[in-house]
């Protein structure tokens, strides 16, 4: 990646960076001392590199895809899921549906986390666009997952971990 430096007499306090194709263009005031620029831009170069690798993980149309092939295999296609992605913002949840809207929003969290658990999570809430309760039906369709018991497992694991700051 290339970096252009723009100063500028018009800015006094900030320092503003943006990407622009293969190039991170930063503007900062014309009075910062070089050393300190370096400084905060080794720091945004650190946060934008994290940012685009979360972004790589974080793809909704990844799992709106995986969601599809899911519903094909565990519901034969049936269900009508209008909007599958992920949200920043779920702590408490890896997961939560809204059967009338048919909307699945799963949590940042579960991007992270083994392929056979993010599946779980989707299909565990695909199941509640059918049953939206915890009911011995709901559970029959989640049961149809074959890991299901080792992604509870290792879901409550990840809870016990995230609750005691490990």
């Amino acid at each position: 990646m290339r970096l252009e430096i723009m100063r500028s007499r018009r800015r006094h306090k900030t320092v503003a960076a943006r990407i622009v194709g293969d190039t991170l263009q930063v503007r900062a005031p014309v009075d910062l001392p070089q050393a300190e620029l370096e400084g905060i831009i080794a720091r945004l170069k650190t946060k934008l590199e994290r940012e685009i690798g979360r972004q790589r993980v974080v793809n909704d149309a990844a799992l709106a895809a995986r969601a599809a092939a899911l519903n094909r295999r565990f519901f034969a296609g049936k269900l009508l899921i209008r909007r599958v992605g992920y949200v920043h913002n779920q702590r408490q949840r890896f997961g939560s549906c809204s059967p009338h809207a048919g909307t699945i929003r799963i949590s940042e969290r579960v991007a992270f986390m083994p392929g056979w658990v993010r599946d779980y999570v989707l299909i565990h809430e695909m199941a509640h666009l059918i049953e939206p309760n915890h009911s011995p039906r709901f559970w029959a369709l989640v049961n149809r997952y074959p890991w299901t018991e080792r992604a509870r497992g290792y879901l409550m694991g990840a809870c016990t971990v995230n609750t005691r700051g490990m």
